[in-house]
């Protein structure tokens, strides 16, 4: 997310780039083709790391500098603002540059800001200051990681093979999400906050190693005759996903839908322990039941998407899971708490598919020398509302009490699928393989760019 051609969503044949021909075990699937294996295990122990960082840098700031809930949220906000100021010049400098090296470089860059963190620590030199600097730069070299790599998996996987590429790699992911925080209570728990954070050093250095070792050569992009200014190449990338009739829907539910989950998670612990009267353990089940959904829906989004299509499998989907999200402001204690963990499990199900398929789609439809700007516009947009949608749950959940507020937000889930309905996948089965160039549209607001 090269050559000028586009390649099909999915190869018929399962060829390997390594031996044309011969299909992938069965069983296996691309994970039986070496560099898949790497990248996959690479991604996987990145984002394992990611999740990990993502509790243990709070848990620091709280045991070891006794802060306060604000430099909490400090903390947090640290990791996500790097999109916000660095998502669209990064997507265009992708575009110039080789993949590889680059998440290489940014794990490398995680490994010495994560390992930075102990020794200050043990010499009591340590300050809120520093954790902040040193989320700033780990969600910086995210920004830049995951960019480089939607277009890597392209490049390893040579245009083929992606849905169930993607799907792979999103059930990795949300099995980490899953299982980071776990791993970050039990690190602290059995080492401490801070030695904890060496083994989260040690997940960046596995993944560098693993994309090191992968074989699959990567052409250096060819230059432009004329350099073009940065500025320009930012604004084509914006020109080219607000203008397409898919990219545009998707990307404008992409935001939507961040927000108003973003919306119910932010009041959704406090709701189950004083409105519905729940411990902490119950509470920490329940998530995890309904985060399992996430889990489920990247194991049965390939086969799902041949049966019923790309584009009717998508908009199926959503329609049907997305309304179950108003089940859990329905939770209450005893018979009534299943509702919870029926509702989080359906609605992760379909974002699940969704991250398959969309993912899938901007890798194999984008042009390449297009695919890190458009993938780093949709990322900015989308993760520009996750902050909002945080902000607006809690502001309400104190207005308005905290089921009311979890009715709002979840009102605001279950209807979005509608975005996606009045784009053209209404009436295909298939999104398109290919990007063909269409009559300039919607081209108000970015007027000013040019």
């Amino acid at each position: 997310m090269a050559g000028s051609g586009m390649m099909p969503w999915v190869n018929a044949t399962n060829e390997t780039p390594d031996r044309p021909g011969k299909r992938s075990g069965k069983r296996w699937g691309v994970l039986a083709q070496r560099d898949f294996r790497l990248l996959w295990t690479g991604e996987t122990v990145s984002g394992l790391g990611n999740s990990i960082t993502a509790v243990a840098l709070p848990l620091i700031a709280v045991e070891e500098l006794d802060a306060d809930s604000t430099a909490v949220g400090l903390l947090a906000a640290a990791v996500w603002l790097p999109w916000l100021l660095i998502g669209l010049p990064v997507g265009a400098w992708v575009d110039r540059i080789r993949k590889r090296p680059l998440m290489i470089a940014c794990d490398l860059v995680s490994v010495v800001a994560l390992a930075s963190i102990p020794p200050a620590a043990w010499f009591d030199a340590l300050t809120l200051q520093h954790l902040v600097v040193a989320a700033l730069l780990c969600g910086a070299a995210a920004v830049c990681f995951d960019t480089a790599y939607h277009s890597c998996i392209r490049i390893v996987l040579d245009g083929r093979d992606l849905l169930e590429g993607n799907a792979k790699l999103q059930g990795s992911a949300a099995a980490t999400r899953v299982a980071g925080p776990g791993a970050a209570g039990l690190l602290a728990q059995a080492f401490g906050a801070v030695a904890g954070l060496v083994v989260d050093a040690v997940t960046f250095l596995v993944s560098a190693v693993c994309l090191k070792r992968i074989r699959a050569g990567e052409p250096h992009p060819v230059p432009d005759e004329e350099p073009t200014p940065l500025r320009r190449q930012i604004a084509e990338g914006l020109r080219f996903v607000a203008r397409d009739r898919y990219l545009r829907p998707m990307v404008t539910w992409g935001a939507v839908i961040n927000m108003a989950l973003m919306g119910y998670q932010a009041v959704q612990v406090v709701f189950l322990v004083r409105t519905v009267g729940l411990n902490p353990a119950s509470v920490g089940l329940l998530l995890t039941l309904g985060s399992i959904g996430g889990i489920v829906g990247a194991l049965i989004a390939t086969r799902f998407t041949r049966r019923f299509g790309t584009a009717r499998g998508l908009l199926f989907l959503q329609a049907v899971t997305t309304p179950f999200a108003l089940l859990l402001p329905m939770t209450t204690a005893g018979p009534g708490l299943p509702l919870f963990a029926v509702g989080g499990f359906l609605v992760g199900l379909g974002i699940s598919v969704a991250n398959v398929v969309v993912g899938s789609f901007r890798q194999a439809y984008c042009p390449p020398r297009m695919l890190g700007r458009v993938v780093a516009t949709a990322m900015m947009i989308n993760h520009s509302t996750i902050p909002l949608g945080s902000l607006l749950g809690g502001l309400l959940g104190d207005a308005v009490g905290y089921r009311p507020a979890m009715w709002i937000m979840t009102g605001l889930v279950a209807p979005s699928w509608l975005i996606l309905a009045m784009s053209p996948m209404r009436r295909e089965r298939e999104l398109p393989r290919a990007y063909e160039p269409e009559p300039a549209a919607a081209e108000g607001w970015l007027k000013a760019v040019d």
